[in-house]
């Protein structure tokens, strides 16, 4: 049986620890958060890229899509590299149904290219012209085009503008 002072000891040495408990639960929970997927959805992606698009160009739009490609050749497939393009302001136009890119949109959709729309810049234009424009399919809506940006890149998206 142990005596009250060897007692009184093992207690002093594990308040003395606790601290320290503390501070490696919390080195290993980082370490655990740094360890996550950016996007679970892509969990052998090596880089996470968002491309922006703001420019009704027509060479801009198909240099953004080129960008992708050669993104998903460089990294070796689709299931390597995490891209979502962002297209806000006169961007949106490469979304527009009858574009001539939009055949190459849906063969990116296919190879897991994530397309995503500003619905201020759709509010925008309905307020402006009356009508929002048709879109093709498979996009994803999200409220404010910059903020997601900033959202992505503060998760660990590296943001390119082509």
């Amino acid at each position: 049986m142990l005596a009250t002072t060897q007692v009184l000891q093992i207690i002093q040495v594990k308040r003395q620890l606790r601290p320290l408990a503390i501070l490696l639960a919390l080195v290993l929970s980082a370490q655990c958060w740094a360890e996550m997927p950016v996007n679970e959805a892509k969990p052998f992606a090596v880089e996470h890229i968002i491309l922006q698009l703001s420019d009704a160009d027509p060479a801009r739009q198909a240099a953004v899509l080129d960008v992708a490609n050669n993104l998903i050749k460089h990294y070796g497939g689709p299931d390597m590299v995490d891209i979502e393009i962002i297209g806000f302001g006169p961007g949106i136009q490469l979304y527009e149904r009858g574009n001539p890119l939009a055949p190459r949109i849906a063969s990116l959709l296919v190879s897991d290219v994530h397309f995503v729309v500003c619905k201020n810049t759709l509010d925008t234009l309905e307020r402006v012209k009356g009508r929002a424009p048709e879109l093709v399919d498979g996009l994803t809506y999200v409220q404010t085009g910059v903020a997601y940006i900033a959202e992505k890149t503060r998760q660990g998206y590296v943001l390119v503008r082509p």
